[in-house]
């Protein structure tokens, strides 16, 4: 991290020389900001970034040798800093920009295409504030997705997950996890639901602060790590145990008192959409003590007062720990308001998520409301 009296020193990775020259224009024309060097593929990048520890790189996907998507793995597991991916992958495939997201690239700014000439300018207010934002953010060392080992089932937790069905089946209620993140999310939430069980006895729902063009592909990714099935939410849809709900980017989520999904495209609540506080409390309110709120790695407030309903209604709160966020901001503002339970790192959130729902199962089945 740059020291407030010292230049952003920015390492720019891309194939293209006529890129490297727009984005070293457009960086230096800033007074807060230098590029210090220019890597001509991913592996140029990985070496650079070990040798003169950039305080923010700028990554393309699409380059020879080493990828950007290889260089943001090798980066991240290694001598981690902070990444962007500039690449016109993030306008035209959202699934590699996933992907290095999960990878633990903190954001992207798609390059715009206009013909021959790309015009990045017309980028330079987005790019320059995402590299000053990044180059604050303390990065920690990331997993890949194939790292991640879907946990054995267990004879107890099958049991719980029939009996959460059964419950729902009868009309009766069942936990209700809700997993919330933001800047960082995407790595932080692969690895919680790739360590979850195929038969938790709940119903998960993600909510992310994540444009609404990657969600459904990220929920396609999400299902491919073996762990919790993964579905993008539906309208109207009855939530099941034992499956994970995408919120879309483009919507609110919230349960109705009758039990169904809810999925609402109005005006940003607080700047977001979705908005975390909607959806933590409309689950509160339906499923009370069954209701499980996870605050983890991202920027802002969005969670502070979602997550007071959720102790108010006598449910339980995780959230994740400095150490292991990338951006603390979010868990720490949830922590602030003394609702939350316990303070988690990341690895240990999907087993204390795993324990507590087979714990409110067995009260589900008594009446537990």
């Amino acid at each position: 991290m740059a020291s407030p009296d010292k230049k952003i020193r920015v390492l720019v990775v891309d194939d293209s020389a006529f890129m490297c020259k727009v984005l070293q224009e457009i960086i230096n024309s800033d007074p807060q900001m230098e590029v210090i060097a220019q890597g001509r593929d991913g592996r140029d990048g990985v070496a650079l970034a070990e040798s003169l520890r950039p305080d923010v790189i700028t990554m393309d996907i699409n380059m020879p040798h080493v990828d950007g998507l290889q260089a943001t793995e090798l980066i991240m597991s290694q001598h981690p800093r902070p990444i962007v991916i500039v690449s016109s992958e993030s306008r035209e495939g959202a699934a590699s920009t996933l992907k290095a997201l999960e990878l633990g690239a903190i954001d992207f700014v798609p390059k715009p295409s206009s013909g021959i000439d790309l015009d990045m300018k017309s980028v330079r207010e987005e790019l320059t504030r995402k590299l000053k934002l990044a180059s604050k953010v303390r990065v920690v060392r990331t997993a890949t997705r194939s790292k991640i080992a879907a946990p054995q089932s267990t004879a107890s937790s099958s049991d719980a997950l029939k009996n959460a069905a059964l419950a729902a089946a009868n009309g009766g209620k069942f936990p209700m996890v809700v997993v919330t993140a933001s800047t960082g999310g995407p790595a932080a939430v692969t690895r919680v639901i790739g360590a979850l069980p195929r038969d938790l006895a709940a119903a998960v729902f993600l909510v992310l602060h994540m444009p609404a063009e990657f969600t459904r592909q990220f929920a396609t990714q999400l299902a491919e790590i073996g762990g919790l099935p993964v579905q993008e939410a539906q309208n109207n849809e009855s939530p099941k145990p034992g499956v994970a709900y995408l919120c879309p980017g483009s919507h609110h989520l919230r349960i109705s008192p009758r039990g169904k999904i809810v999925l609402d495209s109005g005006a940003r609540i607080d700047g977001y959409r979705p908005s975390v506080d909607a959806a933590l409390e409309s689950i509160a309110a339906y499923s009370r003590t069954l209701t499980i709120g996870v605050v983890m790695t991202g920027m802002g407030g969005d969670a502070a007062r979602g997550v007071k309903a959720v102790k108010t209604a006598g449910g339980t709160v995780f959230a994740q720990d400095e150490a292991t966020s990338m951006i603390f901001g979010m868990p720490a503002e949830a922590i602030k308001t003394g609702a939350v339970d316990e303070v988690l790192p990341l690895d240990a959130i999907a087993g204390a998520i795993e324990k507590r729902v087979a714990q409110l199962a067995r009260l589900a089945m008594v009446g537990a409301r």
